[in-house]
């Protein structure tokens, strides 16, 4: 798996979580303040799209994990 793939999983996945903890009508509902964080990675991936700067990525790299493209995925 490549990093590209990794982070587009990743995000997907933090996208969902944040929505599901933060939407009311959610039945694991928590705080309406995780949709803080589904902004947070929004806003990660509109700047990553622009400057093709992405912390997880150079994580991953750092990690060993093949590069197959860059700027989160896009």
């Amino acid at each position: 798996m490549t990093t590209e793939r990794i982070i587009r999983i990743m995000a997907g996945f933090f996208v969902m979580l944040s929505l599901a903890l933060g939407w009311q009508g959610s039945p694991v509902f928590v705080s309406e303040w995780f949709l803080a964080f589904t902004a947070f990675v929004g806003f990660n991936l509109f700047q990553s799209g622009f400057t093709g700067f992405c912390p997880p990525e150079k994580l991953l790299k750092k990690l060993g994990v093949k590069s197959g493209g860059s700027s989160c995925g896009l």
